[in-house]
């Protein structure tokens, strides 16, 4: 009997030590606490560090539901004390609210459409098309960036006047598609079709793709993620256009957004802050539905274009 227990005590021992189910439970289990205290830890860090971003937001949106005398009262609340919906009735009152939030949005749209694919096509000749002078030519192309949007305003106003599109839409369409403003996403999808393996376009090839069939089939289908940035980068830039409008429109009908918000004053030119701050909470739903929808491609575009920093 004695013998028996003897072979058990030395099989389980043996089995223990060769599958390593020994008695390091306890530190496994340490370990993993551990991590778990360090993931805590981080995730408290991040929601204070979230502080300085977050409560503008939120004082913007309580403040939408506030009337005017708990705006400017001295000692000022994060929320209301007597909430009301009034400043977003306002806001579609004083002016056509609704046409110039239709004019942001399809106008924004039409900008992004138009500069992801300008931008995917350039950025791929620029990556893998070898043609006399292609690094000069992208050399001038990023000048692009450096030059400030009120330096060019006056010469592009004089040449829309001269084509007779002054109070119309479409020089905030076509101007941020072929302009400067596009420089940006070019410089996205060139750094992501240099990073394409070659023997995507080989295989295109021994398949009968001319050019166009190999970035049509091929590359524009795998920069999704390249696409999602610049997607978010020119929706952005578009639905915040200020200066442009200002400039090219007169209608308030044919209005921005952005162009828009200044509007709401009151009788002695002061601003009407409750009814600014509704229309202000307004506006900022497309944009955060638009990264909301893309921020996992839109983080990968950055990756892959070497913009992570």
């Amino acid at each position: 009997m004695r013998t028996d227990v003897l072979e058990q005590t030395d099989a389980v021992t043996t089995h223990a030590v060769v599958t390593g189910r020994g008695d390091d439970r306890r530190p496994r289990s340490g370990a993993k606490r551990k991590r778990r205290w360090i993931a805590a830890g981080l995730i408290v860090l991040m929601a204070v560090l979230s502080i300085p971003f977050v409560f503008p937001t939120l004082w913007m949106i309580t403040s939408s539901f506030k009337p005017m005398r708990e705006i400017l009262q001295k000692v000022p609340t994060l929320w209301p004390q007597d909430p009301t919906a009034a400043a977003y009735g306002e806001v579609f009152r004083l002016q056509p609210f609704a046409q110039q939030y239709w004019n942001s949005l399809y106008i924004a749209a039409l900008v992004t459409i138009g500069t992801m694919l300008v931008a995917a096509m350039a950025g791929y000749a620029f990556a893998r098309i070898r043609f006399p002078g292609a690094n000069a030519l992208f050399l001038v192309v990023l000048v692009g960036l450096l030059v400030p949007s009120e330096v060019t305003i006056v010469p592009l106003f004089r040449f829309v006047n001269a084509l007779g599109l002054i109070d119309t839409h479409w020089p905030l369409i076509i101007v941020p598609i072929f302009g400067a403003p596009a420089v940006l996403a070019v410089f996205i999808m060139r750094q992501f079709f240099l990073g394409l393996p070659a023997e995507l376009e080989e295989a295109g090839r021994m398949d009968g793709l001319g050019r166009w069939g190999i970035f049509w089939r091929i590359a524009f289908p795998l920069s999704r993620s390249a696409l999602a940035a610049v997607a978010i980068f020119t929706f952005l830039k578009s639905w915040n256009l200020y200066l442009e409008p200002i400039v090219y429109l007169s209608s308030k009908d044919r209005f921005t957004l952005p162009q828009a918000l200044t509007q709401y004053v009151d009788a002695y030119g002061g601003p009407m802050w409750n009814v600014q701050l509704a229309a202000t909470t307004l506006t900022v739903v497309p944009v955060l539905l638009v990264f909301l929808v893309a921020q996992k491609q839109f983080v990968q575009g950055l990756a892959n274009t070497g913009l992570k920093g």
